[in-house]
């Protein structure tokens, strides 16, 4: 009995520091007033994105030629476009495919990239070589030069979008957790682990990428921004999103043919890709403040 209190008081003693630990990182990263503004912003979109079907007073697709071009109304918001459609309803539906594709693609990236990366520096020798020169080969091309290849080889649409910029993020995923690993592989409590008999699967995905988080969170955050404004990039050049599927950067592209005639076809859908890959470069630059070990809890 004494045995079964001493290791329940350890363990509610983990529980409690773990539990200061987090919310002194809470406190810290409400201390930065961007991450604030960026987290408001955000949690916005996502709820636009979510709610589209109530929030949209029209469907994205849905045409009245007799009244192209229009400017700001009670009608409509946001103006309508070439076609008669309302600009409000498409910048809504829009937030749809801009987040899911950033979070997808981003995500996508992390969970092939880390497992390689943790492999490599867990294993090293022969295995580690080639695996890295194989990212090093894919590192050599520019990011946005290397998802317009993958696109121009396995096609246009959403899905091959997200592919493509999952593809791009692999690489610099695998080498933060492969350097990641190679520092924490020596550490005692890896030692501890194999001792007590834990096996391979274990160790690497149990003790070293829960160590490795920090680093990884923070680039993910920053990669879905980065993989918002590229896939607006090859909408806008039409190796993205194609029409008539209501798409941010396509509405740039599109609008950006009537720029005398209809500046807000292009200003509309360029504020809100700025203002979402702004949002997220705030949180991303919170997380990385806050879990940043150098600096003082």
């Amino acid at each position: 009995m004494a045995v079964e209190t001493s290791d329940m008081t350890s363990s509610d003693e983990n529980a409690l520091d773990a539990a200061g630990m987090g919310t002194k990182l809470v406190r810290r990263f409400m201390r930065n007033r961007m991450a604030t503004v960026g987290v408001v912003i955000l949690l916005f979109i996502i709820i636009i994105a979510v709610f589209a079907p109530w929030i949209a007073p029209y469907s994205p697709q849905a045409q009245n030629l007799r009244r192209r071009f229009e400017t700001s109304s009670s009608d409509h918001w946001f103006g309508t476009d070439e076609l008669g459609r309302d600009i409000f309803s498409r910048i809504v539906y829009g937030s749809r495919v801009s987040l899911m594709v950033g979070f997808a693609a981003a995500f996508g990236g992390l969970v092939v990239g880390v497992i390689i990366g943790m492999l490599s520096g867990f294993y090293g020798g022969r295995f580690d070589d080639l695996v890295m020169r194989l990212i090093d080969v894919m590192m050599s091309f520019p990011g946005i030069l290397l998802a317009i290849l993958i696109v121009s080889v396995i096609g246009t649409g959403t899905v091959n979008v997200i592919i493509a910029l999952a593809v791009w993020r692999i690489p610099t995923f695998a080498r933060i957790s492969r350097g990641s690993v190679l520092t924490l592989k020596e550490k005692e409590f890896v030692e501890a682990a194999r001792a007590l008999g834990a096996n391979m699967p274990r160790i690497v995905f149990r003790h070293l990428a829960l160590n490795s988080l920090p680093p990884i969170l923070v680039y993910l955050s920053l990669s879905t921004a980065t993989a918002i404004l590229t896939a607006a990039s090859l909408s806008f050049l039409g190796l993205g999103v194609q029409p008539p599927t209501a798409e941010w950067g396509l509405m740039v592209s599109t609008g950006r043919q009537f720029l005398r005639q209809a500046p807000h076809l292009i200003m509309i859908p360029g504020v809100a890709i700025l203002l979402t890959v702004l949002s997220i470069n705030f949180v991303g630059d919170a997380l990385r403040d806050v879990l940043d070990p150098r600096l003082k809890m």
